[in-house]
């Protein structure tokens, strides 16, 4: 009995080493082809870094300003008899706005006109009779001095008829009246805002070393969310402040900027390039292909692999200038090196690729998104 039992136990320990056996050739091969395994090649698009000519642009920012602009008020007191203007309009120097009353004025302008006319007449009697010596000479020069006293005292009453006679100084848009009809007005008091829109300024400041880079007539680009996205103003510098501001060191540089249909309005914030005369060569890429990180900018390189295969090389870049679709490579990269365009995070270096270039992108120094 004993003999069968230990025959049994002899025959499962030898059936279990067995099975172990194989079990273990089993995933050691299994280790060995994962060691030999190598992964498909990753689908990338790529593009060839290039070197261009730039024009160098100096950014900043501005706000706009007009080329006139006031807000009319009163200059006497008086009561609004007539309001000849609508708010939001356009209007032409010398129109008609708003008409005070002068009723007093002008009786007072009658009575003032009628003693000039008096003494034009005694003037020209007096002259007459100072012919034929019938008068002295100081009689004469009195009849004299009291006709140009009459003259300026009538001239005194028509300018206080201009004065609440308000006229628009200049050709521009109003805005929202300010007046009601039959108010009375202090002197200084506020009627309308005028401003002339086009052309309009736009003001901005840089630093004092840029001066030597910038002079009058010097190319402006303008963009803002107010003139639309991919909307680019071209103007020109017209004026450059002869003093810089000693507490930032900047200078005050304004530019002019055609606006025929009014779009831009005093007080708007814009984005402003001053672009310099001369070009400088740039190698340029995508800026998709960019993998930004705390440590220092990167992209990967494709290079020919072992056999006919291509494989990444990450590379450290230094960046420039950024425009449109593209950024500047100062270093790391030269022109000529293809480099990944989309699909670059997840890449690792030594990775082999396979270039599909149906989904490239379509880089653009000017791009010009559609609205969605």
């Amino acid at each position: 009995m004993l003999k069968k039992l230990s025959i049994t136990a002899g025959a499962l320990l030898l059936l279990i080493a067995i099975i172990g056996g194989i079990k273990a050739l089993q995933i050691k091969a299994m280790i060995a082809a994962g060691a030999s395994a190598v992964p498909p090649p990753e689908p990338v698009t790529v593009a060839v870094a290039r070197e261009d000519t730039w024009a160098p642009i100096i950014s900043t920012v501005g706000s706009l300003t007009a080329v006139q602009g006031v807000t009319l008020s009163a200059q006497l007191d008086g009561t609004v008899a007539s309001i000849a203007f609508q708010p939001g309009s356009s209007v032409k120097s010398g129109d008609l706005l708003v008409q005070m009353d002068i009723s007093s004025e002008e009786a007072q302008l009658r009575a003032a006109e009628a003693t000039v006319e008096l003494a034009r007449l005694n003037l020209e009697r007096s002259r007459e009779l100072l012919a034929s010596q019938t008068i002295s000479q100081s009689q004469f020069d009195s009849d004299s001095a009291a006709y140009k006293q009459a003259s300026a005292q009538a001239d005194n009453i028509r300018a206080t008829i201009a004065k609440k006679t308000i006229r628009a100084p200049f050709t521009g848009r109003l805005g929202i009246r300010l007046i009601n009809l039959g108010q009375t007005l202090k002197a200084g008091d506020a009627i309308v805002s005028l401003q002339a829109l086009d052309p309009i300024y736009a003001d901005f400041y840089l630093p004092q070393q840029e001066l030597v880079r910038i002079n009058s007539g010097l190319s402006v680009r303008v963009t803002g969310d107010a003139i639309g996205d991919g909307k680019v103003l071209e103007g020109r510098i017209t004026a450059i402040n002869p003093d810089v501001d000693s507490a930032t060191r900047n200078v005050r540089v304004e530019a002019t900027l055609a606006n025929p249909d009014e779009r831009l309005r005093p007080g708007m914030f814009v984005d402003i390039g001053v672009v310099l005369p001369t070009g400088q060569k740039v190698v340029a890429i995508p800026a998709s292909s960019v993998l930004y990180a705390p440590y220092g900018d990167s992209v990967f390189v494709v290079v020919d692999g072992k056999g006919s295969g291509k494989v990444v090389r990450q590379q450290l870049v230094r960046l420039g200038e950024a425009r449109g679709d593209f950024v500047e490579i100062a270093s790391g990269i030269k022109a000529g090196d293809t480099v990944v365009t989309t699909g670059a995070f997840k890449l690792r270096q030594g990775m082999a690729v396979t270039v599909n270039g149906a989904l490239s992108p379509d880089a653009q120094i000017a791009p010009k998104p559609n609205d969605s």
